[in-house]
């Protein structure tokens, strides 16, 4: 399965970190749970922190992603529905960020908006 090469929090500092970490809040989820449904509104993203997901498509495995990957920003990023379901294949430490947090980081680190948005173009043409 494609992974995300890199992590989304491996482009920051650790100072940086701190600051996105400190936007959000820390969640835990237990394995077999989905943070993120198809076809739903998107109204939050998350910073996986420890754990691996399932993206998956039409039921289909897509990708894996893993500690310091984002995920749920594209839907936010377009303004529209999920594209796909996203499944815990272990317990999950998360930061959640709500689309609010999201937006407002955007425009507080411009490295963290063109972070978003590089991530969010590559999963698009990964599709």
């Amino acid at each position: 399965m494609p992974t995300t090469p890199g992590s989304f929090y491996s482009l920051f500092t650790p100072e940086e970190i701190a600051k996105i970490s400190a936007s959000g809040t820390r969640v835990t989820l237990p394995e077999g749970w989905s943070p993120i449904w198809k076809d739903t509104p998107a109204d939050k993203a998350y910073i996986i922190l420890s754990g691996a997901v399932s993206v998956r498509r039409d039921g289909q495995e897509v990708a894996q992603l893993g500690e310091g990957d984002i995920m749920g920003e594209a839907a936010i990023l377009n303004g529209s529905l999920r594209t796909a379901s996203i499944v815990a294949l272990t317990p999950l430490e998360l930061i959640h960020l709500s689309a609010d947090a999201l937006k407002r980081l955007s425009v507080e680190m411009p490295r963290f908006r063109d972070a978003l948005e590089d991530v969010a173009a590559e999963r698009l043409r990964s599709r």
